[in-house]
């Protein structure tokens, strides 16, 4: 297993053989704040360096041409393998088949888009998750911190305003990568998920004491087992090494995890059965029984801002 770590000045990759971890610095310099991976594919979104993306699992990049410099979301599409990246302010781009970033301009023409506001720079705002439908290429949800969470039905030629039931502080999105329709939602002001392409969405916030929302996996076998990272708000969430929150399943409703309750779950992923937490302290937990019980890798890195993994 191979996974892709952003720590806020670099980004490191971790290896898994034989049951033994490693970790290398993949990048240096630059704030890391996103990353998505698909095979040997790696897309990494910076604040003030635009982005980077990989062909070789990290062993060399080509930065990207973008009109923005700060990123702060990437995704690839695992439906056509088209690439995205989100900026501050909120402006969308996509590049398709090995051809030319471009701008997605109908995010810019929706109704809403004059309310945005992200309140620690209330002037602006900025795209903070992209979900490409894994089962359809013309399906794309688009959160909005804080604005809402947007939808596209034509591969973002036009788009949808915020969806009906879906949460206004979208941190992160998820599709279910086997069952078509489900889609999943973190945000400051909860948890919610959709059964129907993301057209509407039900707040699923039951058994859950803390409200701010922020990190999310999906069970790959099972499209009613989810995870979320939660705090008491933005100021616990987002404190760095000294960051506090609790981990969740849904089982019908949201069921704390045991785990060291001193760091924050910052970043989740789901791979072969196993669920990795990315910690704000700069951890790197491990669990095999849907987080029943956990092991650290071995291996810690600086607070942890984001991370992927893949097979």
């Amino acid at each position: 297993m191979s996974v892709f770590v952003c720590t806020g000045d670099r980004l490191v990759r971790l290896h898994r053989d034989d049951g033994s971890w490693t970790a290398d610095a993949a990048l240096h310099g630059l704030d890391a704040r996103c990353v998505a991976l698909d095979g040997a594919r790696v897309l990494v979104g910076t604040r003030g360096q635009g982005a980077f993306l990989s062909g070789d699992a990290g062993a060399t990049w080509e930065q990207v041409e973008l009109p923005e410099p700060d990123v702060f979301s990437v995704a690839i599409s695992a439906a056509d393998g088209a690439l995205y990246a989100g900026t501050e302010p909120s402006r969308l781009f996509v590049a398709r088949n090995g051809g030319a970033w471009a701008e997605l301009e109908a995010l810019q023409e929706i109704p809403s888009r004059e309310r945005w506001s992200f309140p620690p720079r209330p002037w602006t705002h900025h795209v903070r998750w992209i979900a490409p439908d894994p089962h359809d290429a013309e399906r794309l949800l688009v959160g909005i911190e804080l604005g809402g969470l947007m939808s596209s039905e034509d591969g973002g030629a036009t788009f949808s305003d915020h969806r009906p039931g879906a949460k206004l502080d979208a941190h992160n999105l998820a599709w279910h990568p086997r069952v078509a329709g489900w889609a999943y939602q973190a945000a400051g002001d909860g948890a919610a998920w959709s059964r129907d392409g993301g057209r509407t969405w039900e707040a699923a916030d039951r058994g859950r004491e803390l409200p701010y929302c922020w990190a999310l996996a999906v069970d790959p076998a099972e499209p009613e087992c989810w995870y979320v990272s939660a705090a008491s708000g933005p100021r616990a969430a987002h404190s760095g090494d000294s960051a506090r929150g609790r981990l969740y399943r849904w089982d019908g409703f949201w069921h704390a995890l045991s785990r060291s309750p001193d760091s924050m779950p910052y970043a989740l992923a789901v791979r072969d059965g196993e669920l990795l937490a990315g910690m704000a302290d700069g951890r790197i937990l491990l669990s095999g029984d849907h987080g029943e019980s956990w092991d650290e890798i071995g291996v810690r890195v600086d607070s942890i801002t984001a991370m992927a993994a893949a097979a």
